[in-house]
């Protein structure tokens, strides 16, 4: 679990929709630890959460697998190589402002659109196999277009389980694949006592205390229990808290969100970076280690808190109902995201346009690891940049 995910913390680029087709295709395809099905309702339940969606999922695919260790395992090798990488960016302080448009990351970026196109693909095949809900889809993907706000993200998913739960009734006997979860509910209720219990007596222990390394863990752990929409959104959200406090500085600020850009792994790993250059101490690493884990504890709380719940959930008529409208909003919402942000940043021209086709082709006919394709759609980039 530990090697499969850090595998992945080194080559997912492209962001948290862009993590989800490279898990897809890596947990689905490759190696069936989960079924479809399975794999596009964990997508559901982790896009009704808040905190970072790509990160949520990998913990709940390591749970799934190889239980409360293998979550742990999962999240560590997801989130470790770029929490590293940007905290030795904080040691340097290496201020690139041409670094996200390098034609290395350019090439990265470009794979991440073969990746996606790859994932709707293959989920709208299985989720969307009929008129009703490809219409969904479709209607989905165009509402984002228009209105790309993270709570619109959320009102289409509820939208959409109203909707399958109204008209999407499935045959007798369909019955999805069990998850092997083998959490104990009182671990689940425990989970949610403990994120209370932190998300309301931090202020007060900050208040009292007047300690910064609490300072600290109380904001991120905040912006990490209350944030819907994934990396993208936190990354605004946090530069509010730290910027006006004076821990960092804009222009502190500015580099590790472009740096954030240029690393493989969750955005959120973005607070490793903040956590190591903030003032006053702890910074350096024990900074990091305090910012990184507070952003990610209520995903870990969250996750193992309804996990236990999940099997039954899923095979309550209504509920069942319910998830095939919201698959299908799920495709539309990952439809949506292919075009804008990830087509519009990464394909600029027609050099561009042939190289995502090529990375394509690699994996979608040629069935290549998405590391080689990532590796060398990134020295094709960087070729093309140097012409």
């Amino acid at each position: 679990m530990l090697g499969v995910f850090t595998i992945l913390g080194l080559t997912s680029f492209g962001g948290p929709i862009a993590h989800l087709g490279y898990f897809r295709q890596e947990i689905v395809v490759r190696r069936k630890w989960v079924d479809e099905a399975a794999y596009a309702d964990l997508i559901a339940l982790c896009q009704f959460l808040p905190g970072p969606s790509s990160s949520q999922m990998g913990i709940a695919l390591g749970i799934t697998r190889a239980g409360l260790w293998g979550g742990l395992a999962a999240w560590i090798g997801f989130t470790l190589p770029s929490a590293i990488l940007l905290t030795l960016f904080a040691y340097a302080t290496i201020y690139s402002k041409g670094a996200t448009q390098s034609g290395l990351l350019h090439g990265l970026l470009v794979v991440s659109v073969a990746v996606v196109a790859q994932a709707v693909w293959g989920m709208a095949t299985t989720l969307c196999p009929d008129r009703p809900r490809a219409t969904m889809a479709l209607l989905a993907a165009i509402i984002i277009l228009l209105w790309p706000l993270a709570f619109v993200q959320i009102a289409i998913i509820v939208l959409a389980g109203v909707v399958g739960w109204r008209f999407l009734h499935g045959t007798p006997g369909e019955e999805p694949t069990p998850l092997p979860i083998v959490l104990p509910r009182r671990l689940a209720i425990a989970c949610w006592v403990v994120f209370l219990t932190l998300l309301l007596g931090l202020p007060l222990l900050r208040q009292f205390t007047q300690s910064q390394p609490i300072a600290l863990f109380d904001t991120f752990f905040r912006v990490g229990s209350l944030v819907f929409g994934g990396g993208h959104v936190v990354l605004p959200l946090l530069q509010r808290e730290v910027v006006p406090a004076g821990w960092v500085t804009n222009e502190q600020f500015l580099a590790g969100y472009a740096a954030a850009q240029a690393v493989p792994g969750p955005l959120s790993t973005f607070a490793a970076y903040l956590g190591a250059v903030s003032k006053p101490a702890p910074n350096g690493w024990p900074g990091a280690t305090i910012t990184l884990v507070a952003i990610f504890l209520p995903s870990f709380l969250f996750v193992i808190g309804i996990l236990p719940f999940w099997n039954r959930l899923r095979t309550f008529e209504p509920f069942k109902a319910a998830l095939r409208g919201v698959n299908a909003a799920v495709v539309g919402i990952l439809l949506a995201a292919l075009y804008q942000p990830i087509w519009v940043s990464a394909i600029h021209g027609l050099l561009d346009f042939a190289l995502g086709l090529f990375a394509f082709g690699l994996l979608a006919i040629w069935k290549v690891p998405p590391w080689v394709v990532v590796l060398l759609s990134a020295l094709i980039g960087a070729g093309l940049h140097l012409r």
